[in-house]
């Protein structure tokens, strides 16, 4: 009898969840499942179960950046933006030292900076916004192979060129639609929407500026030297472009 009951008291509770997964939110059972699974430590018995779980906490962190005012929002996706380019964006780090190590001008440097950052600005919105969406095993080996491009051209060429602006644009439009993958991912509120799409934009920026003011930080007093592009600029872009085509070779066929 105890079993019997132990069993009927089961099938009550599993038609109750579901009644309540009916009548209220549109997947209630989000917040069920996960602290139901983070009670403890992360162990699936299959990768159905897993992924339910990354389904629901997916939702579930979005339900509550809708709910968040819009000054908390900026703040959030701007530390975004941030994180993607430091400490997580490594290919993104090597393309704008490679725009660094190109020139010692600085009127030049600021030009590629700046069409880089319109372009991927442009693709970045394009993309949130539904307008353009390309494959992301697409994406990634081209921005690959931008950073070997930059990298060579620094190399071959001791200024950077008159073109090298333009090629910095059409390599911006490829790194936007990179950020835009993983802001995807990351998902962005409906409400403020474009509120959080330019907080997440300006942390990409920080990013950005950061790495370039370490950079030139640590080579202010040695910029001029006449040893410094044999000694400094040279190896840095051989190093960014052999780390560019192995990234080419792992995201296309290793």
């Amino acid at each position: 009898m105890p079993i019997i009951l132990f069993q009927w008291s089961r099938w009550l509770l599993a038609v109750g969840l579901l009644l309540v997964a009916c009548f209220t939110s549109a997947h209630p059972q989000d917040d069920v499942i996960i602290s139901d699974i983070e009670m403890g430590p992360l162990q699936f018995q299959s990768t159905l179960a897993e992924a339910e779980y990354q389904a629901a906490l997916k939702r579930q962190q979005q339900r509550k950046r809708n709910a968040m005012p819009w000054q908390q929002k900026f703040l959030l996706y701007t530390k975004a933006g941030v994180e993607h380019i430091i400490p997580k964006g490594l290919d993104h780090i090597l393309f704008v030292l490679g725009l660094f190590f190109s020139t010692l001008a600085l009127a030049s440097l600021l030009w590629q900076v700046s069409a880089f950052t319109l372009a991927h600005s442009l693709t970045l919105v394009m993309a949130a916004l539904g307008v353009v969406s390309v494959p992301a095993n697409i994406i990634e080996p081209l921005i690959a192979l931008s950073i070997v491009w930059v990298a060579i051209e620094n190399c071959v060429f001791k200024q950077s060129t008159r073109w090298r602006p333009i090629v910095v644009f059409a390599f911006g439009l490829l790194h936007g639609l990179g950020f835009a993958s993983v802001l995807s991912e990351y998902g962005l509120p409906k409400n403020d929407f474009l509120v959080s799409l330019l907080a997440f934009n300006i942390g990409v920026e920080i990013g950005q500026i950061a790495i370039l003011l370490g950079a030139a930080i640590l080579v202010w007093l040695i910029k001029n030297k006449s040893w410094y592009r044999f000694a400094i600029q040279i190896p840095a872009s051989v190093f960014i472009a052999t780390v560019g085509v192995y990234w080419f070779a792992e995201r296309t066929v290793l």
